[in-house]
C-alpha cells in the first residue's frame, strides 16, 4: 500500500467518525474548519492516485437511519451537493445562465408531501435515499400549513430548523449551565425526530422550503423562482434567495457575507442554484452530487495573532476551562481577543505555548477558534492550583476527553452551584434566580447561607435598584419563593447537595422512611444500605451529611422554613414496583433520559446506573450494538428492550 493510499485510509477513518458522532450522536469532535481542511485534503488525493474507497465521504451520502421511527424511500434520491470556498468559481459554475443564490440553512431536510390540499406525509433525508417518517412532528412545526390552496400533489423539500432567538430562549430557561443544548442544529435534529409532538412543538421547529419535487398541472414558466414565488403564495416560508448572474454574482455573495452575523437562521454557507428548470433537469447527476447546484461554503477570514495568556476559568461543575487571551487582531468586521480552548486534549495538539505564533479565524463567521499555532513550541503548564480555592488540581478523563477539575468540594466556585441546585427545578423550583442573579445576591451579601433565601425582602430596596430587576421582577421573585415553601420531602432532601443522591436516589431514601426527615436524619449507614438502590457509598454519604453538626444545623434551620410534602402515589400507579431500569443511549420518544427515569420512578421502580444481576431491563434503542452495558446485559440474561417496547410496557 502506498503513502498515498494509506494516508487517503487515515483521512477516511477520521472523517467517517467525525459524520458518524455528528449525525447519529449530535456530538462533535472536530470543528467545520478542520473536516473541509481533511475533505479537501482527501479529493485531493483521490485525483492524484485515481482511487476512490468504498467507504469514502465523498463517494457516501450520510449514514444510516438508527431509531424506531417508521422508513420510507424517497421518490427521488436527495444528493449532497459539491461546494466550493471561491466566488469566482461560482462566477465560472453560472457560466451565462441565471441561478438562485440562498442562504444554506444549518437544520436538518425535509420532505413534505400535500395530497389534495392537505398535509399528507413528512419524511427526513436520512441517508439520502431512505428516511423516517416524522409526518406528527411536521404537523406542529410552528409555520407549516395543515391545508394549502392546491389540490394537486405536492412535494417540495426544505429545511427544519431552530431559529437562533428560540435557541437562546429555551437554554435560558434551564437553569444547569451543563445541562443547557449545544447548538440550535444539534438540538432541531432531536426534536424532529421525536416520538412525542408535544415536545416538538414546545422547540419552535420552523420550517423553509428551497425546492419543488413535483407539482402536478402548474406552469412555473421554466423558473426556479417561480416556483419560490408560487410557495410563498400557498402560505410557505421559502429560504431567503437572491437572482443572481456571473456579473452580480461577487456583490450578491458579499451582501450575504454581511448579513451572516445578523441572521436569526443558522447557516454554514449558501446554495448556488440555477434557474432554468429544462435546462437543470437535462444535466442530470453524478453519482454522488447533482449538477445544477453547488454550495459555498464561507472562505474562513484568518489572521495570524500572538498568544499572550490562557486564562483559567473555574466553573461551578468543578471543570476548569481555558480560554486563549492573543493580540487583538480583525475578523469578520470585529475585534477579536479571545478564543475558547475548551479542554486540556485540545491544549495538547496544538500544543501551545505564551508568545507562539497563532492562526485565528471564525468558524461561521461567528465563533473565535483556533485553527493553527506555527510555534507549538508545547510550553504552557497546565495549572496545578484552582485560579478560586489555590487547592491543587487534577486532570481526569470524560469520554476520552481530558479535563481539568477542581476536586475541592469547598471551592468557592461551587458555592453558586449549591444555591443553583437548591433553586432548580427538580428542588425548590424558584424561578427568577438565576445563577448570574445568586451571584450577584452572593457578591452583595444579600445570601450566604441557603436559609437567606427565604429572607431576601430584608434587602427589598438594594434587589429593587439592581441592574434587570424593579419592582415587578422583585415581587414576582418573593412570589416564587413562598410559593416553594410547601415541598415534597424528596426534592428537600434532593436540594441539599448529598453526595451522590440524585433526586430518584432522595426518592428511595424517602419512601423507605416514609417521609418521615427526623428518622432518615438518624438513620445509620448500615440501614440506610438495607435499601433496594442504595449502595454502601451512598449510605455512609448520607449518615455523615447528617452527622455533620454544621449541616445538621442548617438542615433544621431550613425545615423551620418551610413544610414537607408527603409523597402520594396510587397502587395502581405503581406498575414497576420492585423493578429496576437502566437507561443508555439516545431517546427519542421523550425529551431526554431523565424524563424515561422520571416516568419509571413515577410508577414505583428504579433507575440505575449500570447493568447488575438486579436489573430487570436495559433500554437502549440500538439492541444490537456492542456497547459495554448491551454485553453485560447479554451475559447476565437481562432483557434489553427499545423505547416502542418500553411504551408497551407503559400500556
Amino acid at each position: 500500500m502506498s503513502d498515498a493510499v494509506k494516508e487517503m485510509r487515515r483521512l477516511i477513518d477520521q472523517l467517517n467518525e467525525a459524520s458518524r458522532t455528528y449525525y447519529q450522536e449530535a456530538r462533535e469532535i472536530m470543528s467545520n474548519y478542520d473536516y473541509d481542511a481533511l475533505y479537501d485534503k482527501l479529493v485531493q488525493l483521490e485525483k492524484e492516485t485515481g482511487t476512490v474507497m468504498s467507504d469514502s465521504p465523498t463517494v457516501h451520502v450520510g449514514y444510516e437511519v438508527l431509531s424506531d421511527l417508521p422508513k420510507e424511500n424517497h421518490e427521488t434520491p436527495m444528493l449532497s451537493l459539491d461546494k466550493t470556498k471561491d466566488t469566482e468559481t461560482l462566477k465560472a459554475w453560472i457560466g451565462i445562465h441565471k441561478g438562485l443564490l440562498s442562504w444554506k440553512l444549518d437544520g436538518l431536510t425535509i420532505v413534505l408531501t400535500y395530497r389534495n390540499g392537505e398535509l399528507f406525509k413528512a419524511v427526513t433525508r436520512g441517508n439520502g435515499v431512505t428516511g423516517e417518517v416524522i409526518t406528527n412532528n411536521a404537523r406542529v412545526f410552528k409555520n407549516v400549513p395543515h391545508k394549502i390552496p392546491y389540490d394537486g400533489e405536492l412535494i417540495l423539500r426544505g429545511e427544519a430548523i431552530i431559529r437562533y432567538s428560540d435557541f437562546e430562549k429555551l437554554n435560558a430557561g434551564i437553569e444547569d449551565v451543563d445541562a443547557r443544548y449545544k447548538n440550535p442544529r444539534n438540538l432541531c435534529s432531536g426534536s424532529v425526530r421525536q416520538l412525542n409532538n408535544e415536545i416538538t412543538a414546545k422547540r419552535n421547529v420552523r420550517f423553509y422550503g428551497f425546492t419543488v419535487v413535483k407539482a402536478e398541472n402548474v406552469d412555473f414558466e421554466n423558473s426556479r423562482r417561480i416556483q419560490m414565488e408560487w410557495l410563498r403564495h400557498l402560505g410557505f416560508d421559502v429560504v431567503e434567495y437572491k437572482v443572481v448572474d456571473g456579473d452580480t454574482m461577487a456583490s450578491e455573495v458579499h451582501w450575504f457575507g454581511e448579513q451572516v452575523t445578523k441572521n436569526d437562521l443558522p447557516s454554514d454557507g449558501l446554495v448556488l442554484t440555477l434557474d432554468d428548470i429544462a435546462y437543470s433537469r437535462s444535466l442530470g447527476t453524478t453519482a454522488k452530487f447533482p449538477r445544477d447546484s453547488i454550495a459555498f461554503k464561507w472562505a474562513d477570514e484568518t489572521e495570524k495573532t500572538r498568544l499572550l495568556e490562557v486564562e483559567w476559568s473555574a466553573s461551578r461543575t468543578g471543570l476548569i476551562n481555558p480560554v486563549a487571551i492573543f493580540e487583538p487582531v480583525q475578523l469578520e468586521g470585529t475585534t477579536v481577543s479571545r478564543a475558547s480552548i475548551h479542554n486540556v486534549s485540545i491544549v495538547e495538539s496544538l500544543a501551545l505555548g505564551l508568545g507562539d505564533e497563532l492562526m485565528v479565524y471564525k468558524a461561521n463567521m461567528i465563533i473565535p477558534q483556533i485553527s493553527e499555532n506555527l510555534t507549538r513550541s508545547g510550553t504552557l503548564e497546565i495549572p496545578s492550583e484552582c485560579p478560586v480555592c489555590h487547592q491543587p488540581t487534577k486532570i481526569s478523563k470524560e469520554n476520552d476527553v481530558k479535563v481539568l477539575i477542581c476536586p475541592n468540594p469547598d471551592c468557592e466556585a461551587k458555592h453558586i452551584k449549591g444555591l443553583s441546585l437548591f433553586v432548580s427545578r427538580d428542588a425548590f423550583n424558584i424561578e427568577g434566580l438565576s445563577e448570574a442573579t445568586l451571584e450577584k445576591f452572593v457578591q452583595k451579601g444579600f445570601v450566604s447561607c441557603l436559609e437567606d433565601l427565604f429572607h431576601l425582602e430584608n434587602h427589598k430596596d438594594a434587589i429593587i435598584a439592581m441592574e434587570g430587576m424593579g419592582e415587578k421582577s422583585y415581587n414576582n421573585l418573593i412570589q416564587a419563593v413562598e410559593k416553594s415553601r410547601k415541598i415534597p420531602m424528596a426534592r428537600f432532601v434532593y436540594s441539599l447537595g448529598i453526595a451522590n443522591v440524585g433526586l430518584s436516589n432522595a426518592k428511595l431514601l424517602c419512601r423507605y422512611f416514609k417521609d418521615n426527615m427526623e428518622a432518615l436524619m438518624a438513620a445509620p449507614a448500615e440501614e440506610i444500605a438495607t435499601i433496594e438502590g442504595i449502595g454502601p457509598v451512598i449510605a455512609r454519604n448520607v449518615e455523615c451529611f447528617f452527622r455533620d453538626g454544621a449541616k445538621r444545623q442548617q438542615v433544621e434551620r431550613l425545615m423551620a422554613e418551610v413544610v414537607l410534602e408527603k409523597e402520594e402515589i396510587s397502587g395502581e400507579a405503581r406498575i414497576f414496583e420492585n423493578m429496576t431500569f437502566v437507561i443508555t443511549g439516545s431517546v427519542h420518544h421523550f425529551a431526554n433520559r431523565n424524563e424515561v427515569k422520571a416516568v419509571i420512578e413515577a410508577r414505583g421502580g428504579k433507575v440505575a446506573g449500570s447493568v447488575s444481576s438486579k436489573t430487570s431491563y436495559l433500554i437502549n434503542n440500538d439492541s444490537e450494538s456492542a456497547s459495554s452495558k448491551n454485553k453485560k446485559a447479554r451475559e447476565l440474561g437481562i432483557p434489553i428492550i427499545t423505547e416502542e417496547k418500553f411504551l408497551e410496557l407503559l400500556g
